[in-house]
């Protein structure tokens, strides 16, 4: 069993993620850490623990750091709303997040149990980034970062640049170059799994709250999809990384160079991946690049039939 620290900023695919790591038996979910990003700390926090509160997933969650380390806020509300899950609406949630800052539990976590937990980032990367810089001795203690972010082709916020890692660069940049083994679940493999019709369809004909939340916020989020990218359907690429965490084989990785772009122009926060090793540096993450579909949707809807 792999015991993981799932850290989010959480919109439609953040809380189908939160949903996956709690139900799937193969991992413990020790604590959701939170941070700005899809919207700002404060919506993001209220919808963890709404989702949390409604699926009676008993984890402690933990608010972070509600600004980028050097650069301005940027959201996301064309894709994840105003309050970042769109119109969902939630009953009043039976729990309050912890008053610990989730970076000093990130910390005290890990090191307390050097190797044993692995951290799943699916935001922004300025916890992590800012517990790197806390406590430098961290790095040799995260068993390993599965990150969803990046890309090693076409960005999604700019034509180059994917949100997470736009929304703030030099986060990423620290979290690349710390030398931790390091995985990057990018825009080329989660746009492998837009959820299909008979997918929907299928977790529509599970009967609880919480699958019937996720038809709510696969709709919600489709339709923005559909008018701001014009994709047939929503992409839930939190959960991919998720489902890496689980099963390594679900997903093929390429180990490559991954260098972030901090520099204003063009390709501000690009993750430039030396997919091809032409400039002789070492590998420092495995970057994704295919899913295993046809086992990918049910590991997804089998954890959904849980609650």
């Amino acid at each position: 069993m792999r015991r993981v620290i799932l850290d989010v900023d959480t919109g439609h695919d953040d809380a189908m993620a939160i949903l996956l790591a709690a139900a799937h038996p193969s991992l413990k979910l020790e604590a959701i850490t939170v941070v700005a990003g899809n919207q700002v700390l404060e919506k993001t926090l209220a919808n963890t623990v709404n989702i949390c509160s409604l699926a009676r997933i008993d984890v402690p969650i933990y608010a972070g750091m509600a600004q980028p380390l050097v650069r301005d806020q940027v959201i996301s509300p064309a894709i994840h709303g105003d309050s970042g899950l769109g119109s969902a609406v939630f009953p009043a949630p039976l729990r309050e997040p912890e008053d610990e800052h989730a970076v000093d539990f990130i910390i005290r976590a890990c090191l307390a149990e050097p190797g044993e937990l692995t951290l799943i980032p699916v935001a922004p990367l300025t916890n992590l980034a800012m517990a790197f810089l806390k406590e430098p001795r961290l790095k040799d203690c995260v068993r390993e970062v599965i990150l969803m972010g990046g890309a090693y082709g076409l960005g999604n916020y700019t034509p180059a640049a994917e949100f997470n890692i736009f929304a703030d660069p030099e986060a990423a940049k620290i979290v690349f170059e710390s030398g931790v083994p390091l995985t990057m679940i990018g825009l080329d493999l989660t746009h492998q799994a837009m959820v299909p019709p008979e997918v929907r369809e299928e977790i529509r004909s599970i009967q609880s709250p919480v699958a019937q939340l996720v038809v709510e916020l696969l709709e919600d989020y489709g339709e923005a999809y559909r008018q701001v990218m014009g994709f047939p359907a929503p992409p839930i690429h939190d959960v991919c990384a998720v489902a890496y965490a689980i099963d390594q084989t679900l997903i093929e990785t390429k180990p490559m160079h991954v260098a972030v772009e901090t520099t204003r122009g063009l390709c501000f926060g690009r993750t430039v991946c030396d997919f091809y090793g032409i400039t002789g540096k070492a590998p420092n993450a495995n970057v994704a690049v295919s899913l295993d579909q046809a086992r990918f949707w049910p590991l997804f809807v089998n954890a959904l039939r849980s609650y």
